[in-house]
């Protein structure tokens, strides 16, 4: 009689034993990875779209000042740099005493200055004689109106030493020319040091430019001619900001190729307001070129994710529903990667902080097939 009524007890236990233990699998198999609030701030959602094809094509170039917006100094005077106050890429203000020249011509202007104010000390007396002697008859008004042109002739030749002395800011106690920074800007080229000989003949001392716009000249080989013109958006790197891209636009191509590179110059203008962009430093120029109007399905390049030799991208349907889509781009270039199947047009994709949901999801996935 016990054991008949244990028998169903025993049953039962064991129903509900296996039913528990058939719940607790089925909880597991069937947990999902939501994104929290806090996370989904942090990623960035796209929206699949139709695109141009366009393939990508890199060119070499270097930052170089606007010579346009750029002073060159040269001397007017013969003689010996004595000082200089400046190196190369220094910024100077304008009225800046860069340097400081020995010259004859400097003895000479003053020496001549000397003579000439004596002269006109004489002059003046004569004047002053003359205009007594014609008050009282004796000279006449030719006699004066000489005079007066005589004293009239050596203020204007006194006048004309001093503009000379003062162009080349003559300093008096040191016996030396002074060169003056005529412009505010940077000094990006510099050929005078002291005890550099110069003459009136010789090219710039030095250039000032006003870095706040650049140019990136960019080599152009006969190959890609037909991929390059005027007014193409395209983007630069440079060694120095490996991770930061700058945008600029082809403002000008020539039309001559470079006979000793033998490469065509293309010149961008680039707003260079954080002075970033040191002349002298090379460049990368990257050109996106269109594909015959083709128009492919296309997502950011960023949204790819490449695991185990395979390419994947993370769908987004709502915040509980993510899915690891394997996929196979057709064309890629530095900003886009276009399929012909694979993904529909208003799909979303998760293109920023995707990776560290990639993964969780990827273990959802081994612990959903191992417990099956």
């Amino acid at each position: 009689m016990k054991h008949a009524i244990l028998l169903p007890i025993t049953f039962l236990l064991l129903v509900y034993g296996c039913a528990k233990k058939q719940e607790e699998e089925k909880k597991v198999t069937t947990e999902k990875f939501c994104l929290t609030a806090a996370l989904k701030e942090k990623v960035s959602i796209e929206t699949v779209q139709m695109q141009a094809v366009t393939e990508s094509f890199s060119l070499t170039g270097n930052v170089a000042y606007n010579a346009d917006d750029v002073v060159q100094f040269s001397s007017l005077v013969n003689g010996l740099i004595t000082n200089t106050f400046f190196s190369l890429g220094d910024y100077v203000k304008k009225g800046q005493v860069l340097a400081e020249i020995k010259s004859t011509e400097l003895n000479s202007l003053q020496a001549e200055r000397k003579s000439l104010q004596s002269q006109l000390l004489v002059a003046k007396r004569k004047l002053q004689a003359t205009k007594s002697m014609y008050e009282n008859e004796i000279a006449s008004q030719s006699d004066l109106i000489s005079g007066q042109s005589e004293v009239d002739v050596l203020k204007s030749s006194i006048e004309n030493v001093e503009q000379n002395l003062a162009l080349y800011s003559a300093s008096s106690e040191k016996s030396v020319f002074q060169i003056k920074a005529p412009v505010s800007g940077y000094i990006v080229s510099k050929s005078m040091s002291p005890g550099t000989q110069i003459n009136d003949n010789d090219g710039p001392l030095f250039t000032i430019s006003n870095l706040s716009e650049v140019w990136v000249m960019v080599n152009i080989y006969s190959m890609n001619l037909n991929d390059v013109h005027e007014g193409m958006d395209v983007k630069i790197t440079t060694p120095a900001y490996p991770n930061q891209v700058f945008d600029g636009k082809i403002a000008k191509l020539s039309q001559v190729f470079e006979t000793d590179e033998h490469v065509l110059k293309a010149r961008i203008v680039m707003n260079n307001s954080n002075l970033k962009l040191k002349p002298g430093l090379t460049a990368d120029v990257l050109i996106n070129k269109k594909v015959a109007q083709k128009e492919m399905v296309a997502v950011p390049a960023k949204a790819l994710i490449f695991d185990n030799n395979k390419n994947y991208i993370l769908v987004y349907k709502d915040d509980c529903h993510l899915e690891r889509r394997l996929i196979n781009p057709t064309v890629k270039n530095k900003d886009f990667i276009y399929f012909e199947s694979g993904l529909e047009v208003g799909e979303k994709v998760i293109v920023k902080n995707h990776l560290l949901i990639s993964e969780q999801l990827k273990d959802n996935e081994l612990r959903s097939t191992n417990k099956n």
